[in-house]
């Protein structure tokens, strides 16, 4: 018989950089996320927020980069705000569109990314806010690019139970509808996929952290600007590796948030950050050294026969690519933006208030069209294939991709290059449910993002 193939993990060899910038917000600056509370302004900074660039460049010094930057911050209340932010790094830096992703933790007690209004308290923060944020990108990508080095990524999967499915059935009597909650009588996809970026001496220079989990431990009872579990996880992993930054992907969480959330605790988010950190710091002590593998050496005969592997080096792979393609989604029979407009005028209850607010957001960045294009990111490095898009998946979505290509590391992600609305999978349109009546799009669209992604993906595979 043959002797196994050798093991190693996905890889990558290159150029890597990688910098990071503070972008805490000032206390006093626009803060409100959720309906269900008075709280509009951010009283105090619970952990920093922070921006990390990673430049990965092909390992001929005159490829141009890939970039890729991790930001605490929420979502993007208008694709107008994202596009003058996209354009105007592109245009500074010389970046193609498709070579630049801008990743959002998801964090939900950071300030909005949205144009200031006066009727806001704290709104005259915002403005600056943003342009900080932006020089920020700036500055993070220049230093990145700027200290590129040969590096060596490598990914491995491990596991983490931070994440529990957030689809619960309305426990009331009569009511029809779903809760946004922890539901313990579902499993939830727990995948987390950890890329390590080291250099030629072996020493971990940044972590890559893929993982679905909405960071919504703190709620409308916090008055924290704060990264949520995310700031603690990346303290956890930075302190047991030199310091080296720790960036986050946020995974297809579209039905994932933490068991234990919806809290003023500070606590609370700091101790599921933990969790996740340690689940990082787990995978990280489980991989082999870099190109490095192991692979089959001999039978000894002992008081059983043993079969020994050794560990041996591994040229990594070298493949670089970007795309981006559209996916052209069906969009829900919605009410004109006069009409959503009029009822959110009308409306005196706080919170149904702030769902038709977010709605006549969507709608009048849509416009009257029956379809819009959206966006579909994919880069190949090496073994690692990384796609996402700006709307928010759920976690069927990176289940499905990781099975049909089981051979390579799939990282999905939520949230890139904008933000817009839930994708659910068909069989939730038929329930009462928030993602689905939150979403613009039509039933079906998940699945539509999903083939767009998976022709991505082959098309990447076969260059």
């Amino acid at each position: 018989m043959m002797a196994p193939s050798p093991f190693r993990h996905a890889m990558f060899g290159g150029r890597i950089g990688v910098a990071r910038v503070d972008i805490t917000p000032p206390v006093g600056i626009y803060c409100r996320n959720w309906g269900a509370g008075n709280q509009t302004i951010a009283k105090g900074i619970h952990r920093p927020l922070t921006l990390t660039a990673m430049a990965i460049f092909a390992s001929d010094q005159n490829s141009d980069p890939l970039v890729l930057v991790d930001a605490d911050l929420g979502w993007w209340r208008g694709l107008n705000v994202w596009d003058r932010f996209q354009s105007g790094i592109l245009d500074r830096l010389g970046l193609e569109p498709a070579r630049f992703l801008f990743a959002l933790a998801h964090t939900h007690s950071a300030p909005p990314l949205t144009d200031p209004d006066p009727t806001w308290p704290g709104s005259d923060l915002l403005a600056a806010y943003q342009q900080r944020v932006y020089e920020a990108t700036i500055d993070a990508i220049q230093k990145a690019t700027a200290t590129a080095m040969n590096a060596t990524m490598t990914w491995h999967t491990g596991r983490c139970a931070l994440a529990a499915d957030r689809d619960l059935p309305d426990p009331a009597p009569k009511q029809d509808r779903w809760l946004c909650g922890f539901n313990p009588g579902i499993a939830a996809d727990d995948t987390l996929l950890v890329g390590r970026v080291s250099d030629p001496a072996g020493r971990i220079i940044a972590t890559i952290v893929n993982y679905a989990c909405h960071p919504t431990t703190l709620a409308w009872q916090c008055d924290q600007a704060s990264p949520d579990y995310v700031g603690a996880m990346r303290q956890t992993v930075e302190d047991a590796t030199g310091a080296a930054p720790a960036l986050f992907l946020q995974g297809a969480s579209g039905e994932l948030s933490p068991r234990n959330g919806y809290t003023g605790d500070l606590a609370v988010a700091d101790r599921n950050g933990r969790q996740l950190g340690h689940a990082v710091l787990a995978v990280l002590a489980d991989m082999e050294a870099p190109r490095m593998q192991l692979a089959f050496d001999c039978a000894v005969e002992s008081g059983a026969p043993l079969g020994v592997w050794r560990s041996e080096p591994v040229t990594a792979p070298t493949a670089m690519q970007a795309m981006m393609a559209t996916v052209d989604l069906e969009l829900k029979s919605w009410p004109s933006a006069d009409e959503l407009q009029s009822q959110w005028e009308m409306c005196e209850d706080r919170a149904l208030a702030e769902r038709l607010h977010r709605k006549l957001t969507i709608r009048r960045i849509l416009g009257d069209e029956g379809h819009f294009p959206v966006p579909v990111y994919a880069w190949r490095l090496g073994d690692v294939l990384l796609v996402g898009s700006m709307c928010e998946s759920y976690s069927c979505l990176q289940q499905d991709l990781r099975r049909q290509f089981s051979d390579q590391a799939v990282v999905c992600m939520n949230l890139i290059n904008g933000s817009i609305g839930y994708l659910p999978p068909s069989r939730m349109y038929a329930r009462n449910l928030y993602q689905v009546s939150q979403t613009p799009f039509a039933c079906g669209c998940l699945e539509a993002m999903r083939d767009t992604m998976e022709r991505q993906i082959t098309s990447l595979l076969s260059a």
